[in-house]
C-alpha cells in the first residue's frame, strides 16, 4: 500500500517508524516506543536452529489434544534478554502437529493468557472487531489450509477470552501437505501472531511414504518471521498516533521488522551433512515477502506447495514466498566439503514488489559437516497430483482489491469487492461447485489472497489498464494472460494477486463432506498481510447447500 503519491512508505526500523520519500523524512507520525535494540549488535549465526517439538495427544496413541495458549519467556538470541511471548503449550513456535490423512482429530484450544494484552499499546479500537466493548485479549485458532467443518475453521468472530476454550474437529481428508495454525481473532490478528501464536501442522499419507524423500532429521520445517526488539528483549510494534482525523489512530498499514527469526531464533545456523534435505518453508510474517536463494548460487527443487505435491519437481534458484504461503523444497548439499558455509538470502522489496522499506538480505546460515550415514533418499521425477478439469460453463466471479486514502493521501483501510467485513455476504458458491474467481487488483502492492476451507488452482495473470478501470469500471487488458508459474501449478490456498493484474483461480467448493450439506457453511477469504486483514481486507463467504 502506497502512503503518499511520492512513493512514501511506513517502515518499521529498530522499533521506530519513519516515513521516507525520495530522501525526505516526514514527521507527521509520532510513535511512543522504548529504546530499540540495534540489530547490528546481534551476532548473526551465533545460535543453532531450534526444531519445534511434536504435539502429543492428551491420551497416548489417541486423537484428542488439549492445547493451552500461555504467556511465558524464551531466549530468542544469546545476546538478547529473554522475551515475553504468547504461544501454544508455552513454546514459540507452537509444537508441530503430525497427523495422518483420513484420521480425524479433535483439538481443545484453551486460553490461559492474562487479561492484559502483551502489545496493548498497539491495539486500535477504531477498527472492526477491536471496539472497546470487546476484551483486549481474545483468541481463535485457524488451521490455515485445512478443509474443515465451518464450526472448526476459527471464524474471526468466534473468539474467546482468557479462561475460555473451543473444541474443533479436523477431518484431515486431504493429501499430504504442509499446513499451519495461527490466531485469527477479528481486528487483532496482527498483534496475536506477532506475540508468537503460530505453529506447523503436517499431514502425511501413504503416497508420501512411498516417495523416498529425505526424512527424520533430514526433513526440517522452517518458519520465517520478521520482528523488532527493544533493548530489554521485549517485542516492539508501533504504538503511535496519526494527526490525520480520517485515518485509524494506531493501525499500521504494514509491519516490517528489522530482525529475522527462523523457528523462533534470530539469524540461526544449521549444521547440514553433504546430502539431500527436505525443507518445509513457511512465511509466517505479517507483511513481508521473501525471495529466497542460496549465496552459493546453487539451485534447489520445489516438490510441493500449500496444499500438497506438484506433479513434478521444479528447479529454482529463487523462491518467492508471500505471507501465508508454504513451499516444500529439496536442497542437495552433496559434494560440499565440511566447513563450507552457505547463506540463505532474501532480496524481496517491501512492500512487494517495489517498495522502499527495509530489505533484510540474510535469513540463516547452513554449515556443512561430515556425512554420518549414506544418503539413500531420492528426488522423485513425478508425484501424485490430480488437477481439476476446467469447463467453459464454470461460473465466473469478478472480485476487486481496493485501497482507500484520506484527503491527506494517507491510508484509511483496504477492502475486497469494495465491501466492509459486516456487509451482506455476496460470495455464496454451491456445495460441490467449481468456480473461477477473477481477482482484479488496481492497487500498487501484491496481496496474498487466502481462501479458507478450500484448495484451488492458479490459472493465469493478465495485466490491465488500472486507471481506466478505476475511472470507468471498464476492464481493458494491455497484455496477454501469463500462465501460473511452474511452482504454483499445484494445490494452493494462498495466491499472490499482483498490482494492475487480473489473477484467475479455479476453486472447487466442497470436495469433502466436512459439514452438514443441509445448512451450508460460513467461511472467510482475505488478504494475508495481517495489517490489511485487520482493517477490512477480509470478507465472509458461504458455501450453500
Amino acid at each position: 500500500m502506497r502512503r503518499l503519491t511520492r512513493r512514501t512508505f511506513l517502515v518499521a526500523v529498530g522499533g521506530l517508524v519513519a516515513v521516507v520519500a525520495s530522501g525526505l523524512v516526514l514527521s507527521k507520525y509520532s510513535f511512543r516506543q522504548p529504546a530499540p535494540v540495534e540489530p547490528r549488535r546481534l551476532t548473526k549465526y551465533l545460535d543453532p536452529l531450534p526444531f519445534p517439538s511434536v504435539m502429543q495427544p492428551t491420551e497416548l496413541g489417541g486423537t484428542y489434544y488439549e492445547v493451552e495458549m500461555t504467556q511465558f519467556t524464551q531466549k530468542l538470541h544469546s545476546q538478547l534478554p529473554p522475551t515475553t511471548l504468547w504461544g501454544y503449550n508455552s513454546t514459540y513456535p507452537g509444537p508441530t502437529f503430525v497427523v495422518r490423512s483420513g484420521t480425524p482429530i479433535r483439538v481443545k484450544w484453551i486460553s490461559r493468557l492474562p487479561t492484559d494484552h502483551l502489545l496493548a499499546a498497539s491495539i486500535d479500537h477504531a477498527i472492526h472487531g477491536a471496539e472497546t466493548r470487546n476484551p483486549d485479549v481474545r483468541n481463535v485458532v485457524h488451521l490455515h489450509g485445512g478443509v474443515v467443518p465451518p464450526g472448526s475453521d476459527g471464524y474471526p468472530e468466534d473468539w474467546f477470552a482468557p479462561g475460555g476454550s473451543r473444541t474443533y474437529r479436523y477431518p484431515n481428508e486431504q493429501q499430504a501437505a504442509t499446513l499451519w495454525y495461527h490466531d485469527h481473532a477479528l481486528g487483532i490478528t496482527r498483534l496475536n501472531v506477532v506475540a508468537g501464536l503460530a505453529g506447523f501442522y503436517l499431514i502425511r499419507d501413504s503416497m508420501e511414504d512411498g516417495l523416498n524423500l529425505p526424512k527424520g532429521q533430514y526433513e526440517i520445517p522452517l518458519l520465517i518471521q520478521d520482528r523488532t526488539f527493544n533493548a530489554d528483549g521485549s517485542l516492539s510494534y508501533p504504538t503511535g498516533g496519526q494527526d490525520d482525523p480520517e485515518t485509524p489512530p494506531i493501525w499500521m498499514p504494514e509491519f516490517f521488522g528489522d530482525t529475522i527469526l527462523v523457528n523462533g531464533k534470530v539469524w540461526p545456523f544449521l549444521e547440514v551433512e553433504p546430502r539431500k534435505y527436505r525443507f518445509r518453508f513457511l512465511n509466517g510474517s505479517n507483511s513481508r515477502f521473501y525471495r529466497l536463494s542460496l549465496d552459493s548460487g546453487q539451485s534447489f527443487r520445489q516438490i510441493g506447495t500449500d496444499g500438497g505435491f506438484l506433479s513434478s519437481p521444479v528447479q529454482l534458484k529463487k523462491l518467492l514466498i508471500a505471507p501465508g504461503e508454504r513451499a516444500d523444497v529439496i536442497v542437495d548439499f552433496t559434494g560440499l566439503s565440511p566447513g563450507t558455509q552457505i547463506l540463505l538470502t532474501n532480496d524481496a522489496k517491501a512492500p512487494f514488489p517495489d517498495g522502499d522499506a527495509l530489505v533484510i538480505p540474510e535469513i540463516m546460515q547452513f554449515r556443512v559437516i561430515p556425512l554420518t550415514q549414506p544418503d539413500n533418499s531420492t528426488i522423485p521425477t513425478t508425484m501424485p497430483f490430480v488437477p481439476l478439469a476446467q469447463t467453459p460453463a464454470m461460473p465466473v466471479r469478478e472480485l476487486t482489491l481496493n485501497e482507500y486514502k484520506s484527503k491527506q493521501d494517507n491510508p484509511i483501510m483496504l477492502k475486497l469487492n469494495s465491501s466492509m467485513w459486516d456487509d451482506p455476504v455476496t460470495e455464496n458458491p454451491k456445495l460441490g461447485a467449481t468456480e473461477i474467481w477473477r481477482l482484479i487488483s488496481s492497487t500498487e502492492d501484491t496481496h496474498p489472497i487466502h481462501l479458507h476451507a478450500v484448495q484451488f488452482h492458479v490459472l493465469d495473470r493478465q495485466p490491465f489498464d488500472a486507471e481506466k478501470y478505476e475511472e470507468k469500471k471498464e476492464l481493458e487488458f494491455v497484455g496477454p494472460p501469463v500462465p501460473a508459474e511452474p511452482n504454483e501449478a499445484g494445490w494452493k490456498d494462498t495466491i499472490r494477486a499482483n498490482p494492475k493484474e487480473v489473477t484467475r483461480i479455479m476453486v472447487n467448493f466442497g470436495s469433502f463432506t466436512t459439514f452438514d450439506p443441509t445448512i451450508g457453511g460460513n467461511y472467510v477469504w482475505h488478504c494475508h498481510m495481517l495489517e490489511h486483514e485487520d482493517n477490512e481486507m477480509m470478507r465472509p463467504y458461504k458455501i450453500m447447500p
